[in-house]
């Protein structure tokens, strides 16, 4: 098992996990880690696993067998006296603090305004100052390019906008871990290009580890370090982008870039 506090410590790692819906087994036996610093990019068709696993980490869904840790420490499940036991519920929400989501279709609350959606977590979840909560996002509001949206509310935005305002909402939180889960695929095509540019500046100037989900061949190539590709719940290839994209070897891979990219 991981060790907590060692530097050479994962900071996700997935153990034997397992994951199902009813009788439909999504993940199985997953075995994989993710280094500090490190960018990872799940790629594959759809139902592959590839959003349960970010899922998974977030604790949005239960894990059915196995173990995640973060940082060494278990997330949600613990081996104890050989038996696999739940971890409290206040151990499972230190580590969340640690971990940020921007998810596909914005989560934004609708009955706040930009700047409170952004400060919501830092005040009452972090334990910030209201002003100190206040001046960060102003901060990473100028960083979205939406300085001048704080005091609206999220339905008067445009789905760029409202994708802006939740990356600004989970970078609020200095996240260790940030997750993406197909961060562009509700946009309209002519704004995809200046949400993965804020992802890019912020994949270049932080040290967050990031597990990626998209259909962006190109952002994945970018900023990607390693690149995982996912079929039947199972990691059928992996490798640094330049290997998956330019010379994959497994058969599956090669048909799903091939169909990617055609329709792209």
């Amino acid at each position: 098992m991981p060790t907590p506090n060692d530097p050479e410590t994962p900071v996700i790692e997935f153990v034997d996990v397992e994951k199902r819906f009813g009788d439909n087994i999504v993940l199985k036996d997953l075995n994989f880690s993710v280094r500090r610093g490190e960018r990872v990019t799940l790629i594959g068709p759809s139902g592959s696993g590839k959003t349960t696993i970010l899922r998974l980490v977030m604790t949005l869904e239960e894990l059915t067998g196995g173990y995640i840790f973060v940082d060494g420490e278990p997330l949600t499940h613990r081996e104890k006296d050989g038996k696999r036991v739940a971890v409290s519920p206040k151990e499972q929400k230190r580590l969340r603090t640690r971990i940020g989501m921007v998810f596909q279709q914005f989560n934004l609350f609708p009955n706040m305004t930009v700047l409170e959606n952004i400060i919501e977590a830092p005040v009452h979840v972090l334990g910030q100052s209201k002003a100190e909560a206040t001046a960060k996002a102003h901060s990473l509001l100028e960083q979205v390019g939406l300085p001048d949206k704080a005091d609206q509310h999220p339905m008067s935005l445009s789905g760029g906008q409202q994708q802006r305002v939740a990356i600004a909402r989970a970078l609020a939180m200095d996240p260790e871990i940030l997750l993406l889960d197909e961060v562009t695929s509700a946009l309209d095509p002519e704004v995809v290009g200046d949400v993965l540019n804020i992802l890019r500046k912020v994949a270049d100037t932080t040290n967050v580890t990031m597990l990626i989900v998209t259909h962006e061949m190109s952002f994945a190539r970018d900023v990607s370090h390693k690149v995982m590709m996912f079929d039947g719940g199972r990691v059928v290839e992996e490798g640094a982008p330049e290997k998956i994209f330019s010379a994959p070897t497994h058969e599956r891979t090669r048909q799903f870039l091939s169909a990617v990219l055609r329709d792209a």
